[in-house]
């Protein structure tokens, strides 16, 4: 048994750019709209690098998203708007008046007639700066509004909305587009994504999203400590950043950089306590809301253990060990990947299998948690079909949730069948990407990203990196065990 390849080339310099129409087949179809690939001696405007060009297309996928919310956009109160036909919803304007933000309330401190906000703190700030954009540019506040008065502040506040969470986006694309080095056109999946479109303005998974991209592109740059902190903070506005130390933890392990992880989580740890702990001690209950709301939740939409109760009409028996207990599993498996693998996996491939491993088993899958998985699918696979793959999955389910919510997709007896496939069909989607990434990992020399001489191009300090000593033996070891 031989020992696995060790990784000793660093990724191409950044003047090394992969062209999609070159090596993407897809990608090398669609351009003969234009005349065809990208040729060697081509010279484009140099004001139009891929950076500028994915902020562009982010720019102009963003106010497609923002115009497919108008329909939702009433300014009379009792005006009727069918949230559900118009496949317009958004948390954001009801929650501005459901959750205190009307009453000039701070969310998470504040108290009243109202339920507490179910976010983590860093979100509940987002929307305490957002609040206060809202009165400075004359929203009425207070808890004496008449109806009319507080819908005006809500629709204001969702327009700040619109504009922050934008600024969230064009940081996620340029992160994307950053982060590996010699991809930069990559950044176009982001920028391009029908995904954005659908679910961006649900509610704040923007915000975070940014925050990690972020975070990623730090790392890639080989700044662990900078990346742990902009990682904490992404655990601060949403719990799913946490879930990425642990691949990572086995991958330094592996490649012998225990030392840059440990930076990393003692960032991490830093930022997320300096975030939160004010809040625990000044509002310790309001702040434990986040984490009893998904405790106590039972199968929620999306998820297959919801698909499980329409089919059965009942609950799934003791679901939170039945999560953990799979959730360990999964992520043990994954764990287990990475130290056998042939050759070390790149981070987004394992950061993206865990996420799709906890998303699969949550007990609930809203429209906007596409955005969690839409960065590391990019760049654990960045090929344009895998793309379309992902988008056809993700954008049926977010149409059936509409159609199911506004029962619409009901036929006859026998529950909603249509939305039952529709969250099949997405994660199938979603597990064709893992299954080609499993793929990738065993047999790297079906991975589209490592060609000749490239190893890790978002791994920062794992990039290039050889395997651990110790690693080494205990695979030499396994090699003379199994050759007696």
């Amino acid at each position: 048994m031989a020992a696995p390849e060790v990784g000793r080339t660093r990724s191409r310099p950044n003047d090394a750019t992969v062209i999609p129409s070159r090596v993407d087949p897809v990608a090398r179809a669609a351009s003969q709209a234009a005349g065809g690939p990208y040729g060697r001696r081509a010279r484009g405007w140099t004001l139009l690098t891929p950076g500028v060009i994915a902020v562009l297309v982010a720019t102009v996928t963003w106010v497609i998203g923002a115009v497919q919310k108008l329909p939702c956009r009433y300014d009379k109160v009792g005006k009727s708007v069918d949230w559900f036909a118009w496949m317009c919803y958004s948390d954001i304007p009801l929650l501005y008046r459901y959750r205190g933000l009307a009453d000039g309330n701070t969310p998470l401190l504040d108290t009243g007639d109202y339920q507490v906000l179910e976010y983590p703190v860093l979100t509940g700030g987002l929307l305490e700066f957002q609040r206060w954009i809202t009165v400075a540019l004359g929203a009425p506040v207070g808890p004496g509004l008449s109806e009319q008065q507080a819908l005006d502040a809500a629709i204001l506040f969702f327009d700040i909305n619109v504009v922050v969470l934008f600024c969230c986006f064009l940081v996620a694309v340029v992160a994307q587009v950053w982060t590996p080095t010699g991809r930069p056109w990559d950044g176009l999946m982001l920028a391009a994504s029908p995904a954005i479109v659908l679910t961006a303005l649900i509610n704040w998974d923007m915000f975070p999203m940014a925050l990690t991209a972020v975070g990623c592109l730090l790392w890639a740059k080989r700044m662990p400590t900078a990346a742990g902190v902009l990682l904490g903070l992404g655990m601060a506005a949403k719990l799913y950043p946490l879930l990425l130390l642990g691949p990572l933890l086995f991958l330094c392990l592996r490649s012998n950089r225990l030392q840059e992880f440990l930076r990393t989580l003692g960032a991490f740890l830093i930022s997320w306590a300096v975030t939160n702990l004010p809040i625990m001690f000044l509002a310790p209950e309001q702040w434990k809301v986040f984490w009893t709301f998904n405790s106590d939740r039972q199968g929620d939409l999306g998820s297959i253990w919801y698909v499980y109760k329409l089919i059965t009409d009942q609950e799934f028996p003791a679901l939170n060990a039945v999560n953990m207990i799979l959730l360990l599993a999964g992520c043990a498996a994954i764990a287990l990947l990475i130290m056998v693998a042939p050759r070390r996996p790149r981070f987004a491939q394992v950061a993206y299998l865990v996420l799709f491993v906890f998303l699969l088993l949550n007990k609930v899958y809203s429209p906007q948690y596409v955005l969690w998985l839409l960065p590391f699918m990019i760049m654990a696979r960045p090929q344009w079909r895998d793309w379309i793959v992902f988008h056809v999955g993700e954008c049926c389910y977010t149409l059936a949730i509409w159609g199911h919510l506004g029962g619409f997709t009901e036929a006859g007896g026998g529950g909603d069948r249509l939305y039952w496939l529709a969250v099949i069909v997405r994660v199938l989607c979603e597990a064709w990407i893992a299954v080609q990434i499993v793929r990738d990992v065993v047999q790297p020399e079906h991975d589209p990203v490592r060609i000749p001489g490239v190893d890790d191009p978002g791994g920062g300090v794992l990039d290039g990196a050889p395997d651990a000593p110790w690693f080494r033996r205990m695979w030499d070891r396994n090699a003379l065990s199994a050759h007696g």
